[in-house]
């Protein structure tokens, strides 16, 4: 541990809060240094031959736990984004689209953490590293009909040279043949290789997705870390002392429940919360504004980051092209240093994600941007109408993910309490006033125009950006971020909570910038990296586990 607790009754040493990329990371790296570790989930545990066969299994694919669909795919929105996220015992790796890119430059030299260590860049090198062995990374073979298009609009935007193949977390053995362990020295799960058949996100019932079921949580269960899943934490108090000294309390609930709650109380020395942004913000505000944590930085909630995204779709008028046969991103560009452009697929069993879209729309306002999609509709009313039939949509659409390293942010804070009730709050974005995030790319809707016209097709918007004027995004990130004290974060360098001890945040809340890319990777280094921090459990035997698996530069915090 990082700091001397006294005796009292603990069930685990640690207790992680979540089980995506920073909470799967925590749960096998403490487990490695001796450490008994318990894992609260809040989503159920998924084999592979659970996963839905397509988005139209609503109870397999959906996160909707109150009304009784509890698959991998959770939506919320709020007034300034609409956030996609996912669900789970393995977290965001199950529905992930499974592409791998270290950020881009101008997140490791970002204000709000620089000068916290000597080169963030640099310092994170060797836990990428183990990052990228552990997940499998490899990059995608191949060139299909979108990336050939990707490429084309590249080269007429002069940036041709940017195109490249994807990083990307998959299996490409022999397809469709399960082999022993190709990773891990044998000591891993037996593997399927890739089918190619595009539907990464819906979920992988092949075994060729590099999820973390097959790696960290593999290798956490068998050093005897338990998972409890569907089950959400709604409070944590410290034990003794105000600072957690003396370890935690946390309540924890059946998911979803409206009664029979089940509600249980687990103790630990220790705790790391790794809920994805939306679960810590929420947990660590309820706790804040309960009075339970009252030691948590004002700061809670500001900086929180989309990655500048925009999400789009082009959709072909037949199927002479077939978009399917690949995974779910297989190339990207860079039009301008600051923008990233990826090609992705939902494979066929995406027709359900049709919804989420309409009619392509240009920049408005909240007032001007439905007039807009009125006059499109109006303009193209058929355009319109065969948006409508979902049948076939997602094997003929190529989806355009553009995200950006620019410094633009929201803030999640306190709406009000449910009907005056409950402790718990409800959260709701707010434009960060100097910064605001963008609700409308330019290249974007050129890029969807440009591809719309080569395939006679019809160019998307995602529909609350197109009528709301709120723009989606697949990864959110921050508001509980790094920061030099207090008053410019809630977590120090190390990922511990500013006036607590033996808690620290582990996933994407703690990311201070906008990476530019998919940032798993770079939540997973920034985990593996605060985990180097936690000294080995006095008196306990490190557990031995395959060189493959072993964590990275491990050291004992000052």
């Amino acid at each position: 541990m990082t700091d001397t607790v006294s005796a009292q009754p603990y069930d685990y040493d640690w207790v992680v809060i979540g089980s995506g990329f920073g909470g799967s990371v925590s749960a096998l790296r403490l487990a490695e240094k001796g450490y008994s570790v318990g894992v609260i989930e809040s989503g159920r545990r998924y084999e592979d031959e659970d996963f839905a066969k397509s988005t139209w299994q609503l109870r397999r694919y959906y996160w909707m736990p109150k009304i009784g669909l509890r698959g991998i795919f959770r939506m919320t929105p709020f007034k300034d984004v609409f956030i996609v996220s996912g669900s789970g015992v393995g977290g965001g790796s199950l529905g992930y689209a499974n592409t791998l890119y270290r950020a881009r430059p101008a997140f490791f030299e970002h204000p709000q953490w620089a000068g916290l260590v000597e080169d963030w860049e640099r310092e994170l090198t060797e836990h990428y590293d183990t990052a990228e062995r552990m997940l499998g990374v490899t990059t995608y073979e191949g060139r299909g009909p979108a990336d050939e298009l990707l490429h084309e609009f590249a080269e007429e935007l002069g940036v041709g040279d940017t195109w490249t193949n994807t990083r990307v977390g998959v299996f490409f053995g022999p397809e469709g043949e399960e082999v022993d362990d190709p990773y891990f020295g044998g000591e891993g799960p037996r593997r399927t290789g890739c089918v190619r058949c595009g539907q990464c996100m819906v979920g992988c019932r092949y075994g060729a997705k590099n999820t973390l079921r097959k790696n960290y949580l593999w290798f956490a269960e068998k050093l005897g870390v338990r998972i409890e899943s569907e089950r959400t934490v709604v409070d944590i108090r410290p034990l003794g002392g105000p600072d957690g000294a003396d370890g935690y309390e946390l309540v924890t609930e059946r998911s979803g429940a409206w009664f029979r709650k089940q509600r249980r109380v687990v103790r630990a020395r220790g705790v790391v919360i790794a809920a994805g942004p939306l679960g810590t913000n929420k947990l660590l505000r309820d706790c804040k504004q309960s009075g339970s944590l009252p030691r948590i930085s004002d700061r809670l909630g500001h900086l929180v980051r989309t990655n500048s995204e925009s999400i789009l779709a082009v959709t072909a008028p037949d199927d002479e092209r077939d978009f399917t046969k690949t995974v779910a991103i297989t190339s990207s560009i860079y039009p301008d240093p600051d923008t990233h452009i990826e090609v992705v697929t939902y494979g066929g069993g995406g027709d359900s994600m049709s919804i989420l879209f309409t009619l392509l729309t240009g920049k408005g306002t909240r007032l001007t941007r439905p007039v807009l999609w009125l006059g499109q509709v109006l303009r193209h009313p058929l355009r319109f109408l065969r948006g409508l039939w979902p049948f076939g949509w997602s094997r003929r659409t190529v989806i355009l993910l553009v995200m950006q390293s620019l410094d633009n942010a929201l803030r999640l804070v306190p709406k009000r309490r449910w009907f005056g009730l409950s402790k718990r709050v409800r959260l709701q974005t707010e434009q960060d006033p100097e910064r605001p995030n963008p609700t409308f790319i330019p290249v974007a809707n050129q890029a969807a125009e440009w591809f719309a016209e080569r395939l006679g097709g019809v160019a998307q918007s995602g529909i609350t950006e197109a009528i709301l004027n709120i723009p989606s995004t697949a990864h959110i990130l921050g508001g509980a971020v790094i920061g030099a004290d207090p008053e410019t974060g809630v977590i120090d360098a190390q990922h511990r909570v500013f006036g607590y001890r033996n808690m620290l945040v582990c996933d994407g809340s703690a990311v201070p910038a906008n990476p530019g890319v998919n940032p798993s990777l770079t939540i997973t280094a920034m985990a593996e990296r605060a985990m180097a921090h936690i000294p080995p459990k006095e008196g306990a035997k490190v557990r031995e586990l395959p060189p493959m698996v072993r964590a990275a530069g491990a050291r004992v915090a000052p």
